[in-house]
């Protein structure tokens, strides 16, 4: 008998949370404006740290490194270069599927001689859709050239080290 209740309440009480009930058992009056997109707010998403003020390991000239992350198993990244020591540029590709790039922000943190933090520089990628059609590149049709270049440089970098805090394709 307790087990019947059970079915029967479970329902009830689910249907009561999917109609508005309050705990007072009135329900939201119907003439309440519904919010719109824009009222609604999603969580902030979160900032990826803050580059280190030295690197970890040896400094080798020219080399661009890639900061494992929550998203690196998910592309893959090409002809990556430290151009003049002022911008790192490449290639991205999605590889976890074929679908479309929304949004994409890669950063970078420049370094000197001594492994020393010199510089970052921010690549933001948003695709949007004008009358139907996708303007700039698209992940499905060969991925996303990209450069870097440095913003505020102390001294001059020699190496580079990439992160991907920001990653939403459909």
């Amino acid at each position: 008998m307790n087990v019947n209740r059970r079915a029967l309440v479970l329902p009830l009480l689910a249907l009561a949370l999917l109609t508005g009930c309050t705990s007072a058992g009135t329900t939201p009056a119907a003439d309440a404006p519904l919010p719109t997109p824009s009222q609604l707010t999603l969580p902030a998403p979160q900032s990826a740290p803050a580059p280190g003020a030295s690197l970890a390991g040896p400094v080798r000239p020219g080399e661009v490194r890639l900061e494992p992350g929550p998203f690196t198993d998910r592309v893959k990244l090409e002809r990556l270069t430290l151009d003049k020591g002022s911008a790192v540029g490449g290639h991205l590709t999605i590889t976890s599927d074929i679908s479309d790039v929304l949004a994409l922000e890669l950063r970078a943190a420049f370094y000197d001689q001594q492994g020393q933090l010199a510089g970052t520089g921010t690549f933001h990628y948003q695709e949007e859709e004008s009358e139907g059609a996708h303007l700039g590149p698209r992940a499905a049709e060969g991925g996303i050239d990209f450069s870097i270049p440095a913003e505020k440089l102390t001294s001059s970098p020699v190496t580079a080290v990439l992160s991907l805090p920001v990653l939403v394709n459909e």
